[in-house]
């Protein structure tokens, strides 16, 4: 799927089963509780904690809805996430062409 096709199909989802956006500020605390949803799956699968009872393993969706408020706010906002998304590449390439790959923390072996 491409991006813009991704932004309409949440445009018709949002207004044949959501009835309309929720305000820009609404989903930007979505968002952040998304992030979070995210950060307690990353910590019990990638850090020190376990799960709890209940609790799912679920990395894929998390990621999903964040994206998915994402492009909500994109479509709010009349950005043109494919448009963005390679203004981003390109800044991050001019600035970062050389950096990462002579940064000796990246570079080095790592061990755990």
């Amino acid at each position: 799927m491409e991006i813009k096709e991704l932004q309409q199909r949440v445009d018709d989802w949002i207004h044949r089963y959501g009835v309309r956006y929720f305000s820009e500020l609404t989903n930007l605390a979505i968002l952040t509780e998304e992030v979070g949803e995210l950060a307690r799956v990353m910590a019990r699968r990638y850090g020190d904690q376990s799960f709890k009872a209940g609790e799912k393993d679920n990395l894929d969706e998390e990621l999903a809805d964040i994206l998915w408020v994402v492009v909500c706010l994109a479509n709010q906002t009349g950005t043109d996430l494919t448009a963005a998304l390679e203004a981003s590449f390109a800044k991050k390439t001019a600035r970062d062409k050389d950096r990462h790959r002579s940064n000796p923390k990246l570079t080095a072996n790592k061990n755990g």
